[in-house]
């Protein structure tokens, strides 16, 4: 497989802080890729270490099949990237600004500038300066910049931020369509929801390590309805539902039966009905889906 992001053992140490470490990334070509971490989780060092930003302590990245190393070496005229709080000059314009990005990127298609303008829906401040934007035209202004030269690869650190609803779908929809067209993307975000809509595989950082990756298939089965059942005595319990036909399976950190059975979630009365007659009556039963978000939650323990 080709890959558009692949690391081995990257990690940048802080002296006795392991900012990231040790983190094997492989982000296929086409593929949307959920960075997800709390706040110092080591997203955005990772995304620097990535662009040849900072140099890692150990470890090596490539980036489009090319090693990214000392003195700027990478592919950067096929990359666009957007990292933590977008730049301009203040005082030149919207049109102005991304002007300079196209002569700096030695691009002869003057028309580039117009074309980006308008996939960011930013026709009605192109000739606005840029200190006079609000922070979600700002943040229109660096996604510009980074779809400026056409890129192959997309990394960008939280996209959505400052954005109002409506530009958050719109950003969402952009994204999806780059994709269709062979863009690879990897994202951070702090919305979840908008993770969950978009990605085609998701990794989760926590502590500096790269602790789960979801692909389609498991994010599906998370958004999947289950029964929970609780009872004094879940062996019993678990005993009397295989009898009866059911896979309960045994979930030790919730102390439950998941339940997984279409019958199940459609009747939870008979489960009831089944447990009682079996003289070890439920203390809890309920119909959950869990989405992405209570999943990182609570692999990363904020949710108990």
């Amino acid at each position: 497989m080709n890959y558009a992001i692949e690391t081995s053992g990257l990690s940048k140490f802080y002296g006795d802080v392991h900012a990231v470490d040790a983190v094997d990334l492989r982000v296929g070509v086409g593929e949307i890729y959920g960075f997800l971490g709390l706040n110092g989780a080591g997203k955005t060092t990772t995304i620097r270490v990535l662009l040849g930003m900072i140099a890692p302590s150990a470890g090596s990245a490539c980036l489009l099949e090319q090693a990214v190393g000392p003195d700027g070496r990478g592919p950067w005229a096929r990359v666009g990237h957007l990292v933590e709080s977008p730049s301009a000059y203040p005082d030149l314009t919207t049109r102005e600004n991304l002007e300079i990005s196209r002569r700096l990127h030695g691009m002869a298609d003057a028309g580039a500038v117009s074309r980006v303008i308008e996939q960011l829906s930013l026709s009605p401040y192109a000739d606005r300066k840029a200190g006079t934007l609000s922070m979600g035209n700002l943040q229109r202004l660096g996604l510009a910049r980074a779809l400026l030269h056409r890129p192959e690869l997309l990394i960008l650190d939280e996209p959505a931020n400052g954005l109002d609803p409506a530009g958050v779908v719109e950003i969402r929809e952009l994204l999806a369509g780059l994709a269709r067209e062979g863009v690879t993307i990897l994202m951070s975000s702090h919305i979840l929801t908008e993770v969950d809509r978009l990605a085609t595989r998701i990794g989760i950082i926590h502590q500096g390590r790269l602790i789960e990756e979801l692909d389609a298939d498991t994010m599906e089965e998370l958004r999947a309805q289950r029964l929970m059942v609780q009872a004094r005595d879940l062996s019993a319990a678990q005993t009397a539902l295989t009898a009866a036909g059911y896979s309960a399976e045994l979930d030790r950190a919730r102390e439950s039966l998941v339940i997984k059975d279409a019958r199940a979630i459609a009747a939870p009365d008979e489960v009831a009905r089944l447990l009682v007659e079996a003289g070890t009556a439920p203390t809890r039963l309920g119909v959950e889906q869990e989405n992405l978000e209570e999943h990182f939650l609570r692999l990363t323990g904020v949710l108990k």
